[in-house]
């Protein structure tokens, strides 16, 4: 059959809203959890329960008097498990203004009457979308399964970060201790929260974390939640229900996002506690990627003699605006390469800062002409120059190698570089993908792929220099980043460290090559 779908419509009233109007998240998670629930169990034909919930972003404040729509769907059914993916939007019946409030993903598994095993039919795939959430679910569940094992490698990596301990470890005044941001909150489990299996309603017990998790709120809270019979409350047994980790920000009256007080603390468990929160947002970040993947609204430019001013121009400017944006967060760091992110509500950037021992006028000049960079880039198998525009702006062909199984991937990308118009001004180096006529997409030798914006920006300082490599993620881009993100794969950095080496080593030839010139000219 095909992934059973159900919707649900909720008008917003003051019973569902905070103290500021805004409908509460713990209510949403509510209907999104009966909404998922009721798709799983519309499938399975039996009772199910939640087995687990994605992260969930919310992007928008619903407040009372609006709508909230949900739309939840069976995307792929496994085993005994099944994933159903949940889209919330918004509408305000004033202005019939429709938004995108939430996209998340929640694994349900069913609950036999008796003690046999029962597996779940295949969900029926009948439209393009099927099919790609039907693969996509298979990725989302591998990252899930690998979890563990990689949240482990990557609390070993924060623990050995020093930069990481000295932040959490100094005192400073306005830093607040982990300690003092404890919340406990104890709750009689009465008929109206129980679900139609007699079990405590999972969205009632998500609802009640967040409420808890909101009063204790430092960026993130982490949340445990634990139950007793009343046997088990006389003596003291608890049972481990489930934890959750939530994400809250906070902005004043125009919307702006204010700045948390850092945190600090210097016990153990602390440490732990703040070793986890790191971890878990790359782990994030990955799960991100693949979200992105579902649209990739990437659509190069063609280039042609009326609009190639046009095209040259936005280049150099988007690079421009995509390093200058706030909230650019690391990710990770090793010897003297940085890398970081920049989540959007619907982009996922990337930036590796290389600190290299090499003038910035040489870095430039070697990273400018994109036909050297198959001497130290793996992902640049070859590189042609397809037409020179001007001195200072050409369309390269490159090709890569394949990666897990699939066919080579081409780029057909402008590459538009750029002195400083004035000191401390940066070298540019901006990239994006553009179409012709002349070099058409080869789908029986490659898969064509596209780059929405990237490039470099290099800042001097004497002989050393601070290179910056940007690119904003589309889904053939990122797929090179995801497993970087996740703490599954060093290829980011192993390639930020080929890409030093080889412009410090062509540093030595030149100065050898200076060297010579001078001895020679020495000689009588």
């Amino acid at each position: 059959m095909a992934g059973a779908d159900v919707h649900m419509c909720q008008t917003i009233f003051p019973a569902h809203a905070n103290h500021r109007g805004e409908l509460s998240a713990g209510q949403l998670l509510k209907w999104i959890d009966t909404t998922a629930c009721l798709a799983a169990e519309k499938h399975a034909g039996i009772s199910c329960v939640t087995a687990s919930v994605d992260d969930i972003q919310f992007e928008e404040t619903a407040r009372v008097g609006q709508i909230i729509s949900i739309n939840a769907k069976v995307n792929r059914a496994f085993t005994t498990s099944m994933e159903v993916g949940v889209k919330v939007t918004l509408q305000d019946p004033l202005t019939n203004i429709q938004k995108l409030i939430s996209v998340a993903f929640s694994t349900y598994v069913i609950k036999p009457a008796g003690g046999d095993k029962i597996n779940l039919k295949p969900v029926e795939l009948l439209t393009a979308q099927d099919f790609l959430e039907h693969a996509l679910a298979a990725e989302r569940r591998k990252i899930r399964l690998e979890h563990e094992h990689v949240f482990k490698n990557l609390m070993q990596e924060c623990a050995m970060d020093n930069e990481v301990l000295d932040y959490v470890c100094n005192k400073k005044e306005d830093a607040v201790s982990t300690d003092h941001t404890h919340v406990q909150s104890i709750e009689l489990v009465l008929p109206p929260h129980a679900n139609h299996q007699g079990n405590t309603f999972g969205g009632q017990i998500m609802a009640w974390m967040e409420t808890v998790a909101a009063i204790s709120a430092s960026v993130e809270v982490g949340v445990r939640v634990e139950a007793y019979n009343c046997e088990e409350w006389a003596k003291g047994q608890a049972r481990h229900i489930n934890s959750a980790f939530l994400i809250f920000n906070a902005a004043n009256k125009t919307g702006e996002l204010l700045t948390f007080p850092r945190v600090t603390s210097t016990t153990k468990d602390g440490l732990r506690r703040y070793y986890g929160a790191i971890s878990r947002r790359r782990i994030r970040l990955a799960r991100r990627y693949v979200l992105l993947k579902k649209e990739d609204n990437c659509i190069p430019l063609s280039w042609d003699q009326s609009n190639q001013v046009y095209i040259i121009k936005s280049n150099i400017a988007a690079l421009s605006a995509l390093a200058a944006k706030p909230g650019w967060e690391i990710t990770s760091t090793l010897a003297h390469i940085k890398m970081f992110s920049l989540k959007e509500r619907d982009a996922l950037s990337v930036k590796v800062e290389m600190q290299v021992q090499v003038s910035s006028e040489l870095a430039f000049s070697l990273l400018s002409d994109f036909t050297l960079h198959v001497h130290w880039d793996p992902w640049c198998s070859t590189c042609r120059v397809i037409k020179s525009v001007t001195r200072e702006d050409k369309i390269y062909h490159i090709t890569s190698p394949p990666a897990n199984g699939n066919k080579p991937n081409d780029f057909l990308i402008l590459v538009s570089q750029r002195q400083p118009c004035k000191a401390g001004d940066p070298y540019i180096i901006a990239v994006r993908s553009v179409a012709l006529t002349s070099v058409p997409p080869s789908n029986k030798n490659y898969c064509r792929n596209e780059i929405q914006c990237a490039g470099f920006l290099i800042y001097g300082d004497g002989n050393s220099s601070l290179v910056s490599y940007f690119v904003q993620g589309t889904p053939g881009i990122l797929s090179c980043f995801a497993a970087n993100l996740a703490g599954l794969s060093k290829s980011i950095e192993e390639t930020a460290c080929m890409c030093t080496q080889y412009l410090e080593l062509e540093t030595s030839k030149d100065k050898c090559i200076q060297l010579n010139n001078t001895e020679s000219s020495t000689v009588p």
